[in-house]
């Protein structure tokens, strides 16, 4: 049985419970954005042309950590918008634990919780997967 879907938003305060269960923050702003906005460290950096063909475990190039439709995903754009209208289409395509940051990273910012991010597990294996290298 799939694990209960959260709410279709999640807000800037949630974020450390949600990194608790293992949720996987996604910044799809494009490059330029993330230069002139600044970064979220800790967040894994996917350009929204290629979002659901990296999220997707069915997808042809999907990520590792697109194990099954039950991960659950916590998507961030600049304000909301953009974020808000992939996760609905991820649902869409049966990933049932994909939610937006409502406010977007200008509300990450604003709570003072941009670098609240890099403790997150897949940090911990990608730095320990490039330190052993």
């Amino acid at each position: 049985m799939p694990a209960p879907a959260p709410a279709d938003r999640t807000y800037a305060f949630q974020l450390p419970e949600a990194l608790t269960r293992g949720a996987i923050v996604v910044d799809i702003r494009t490059q330029a954005q993330r230069q002139d906005e600044g970064t979220l460290p800790g967040a894994l950096a996917i350009e929204p042309t290629v979002l659901a063909q990296r999220v997707d475990p069915n997808g042809n190039v999907r990520l590792a950590l697109a194990v099954s439709h039950d991960v659950e995903w916590i998507l961030v754009s600049s304000e909301g918008d953009s974020s808000t209208r992939a996760a609905v289409s991820l649902r869409q395509r049966g990933l049932h634990r994909v939610t937006a940051v409502v406010g977007g990273y200008q509300a990450i910012k604003a709570a003072g919780m941009v670098g609240s991010l890099v403790a997150t597990a897949h940090c911990a294996r990608e730095v320990a997967t490039v330190t052993a290298h």
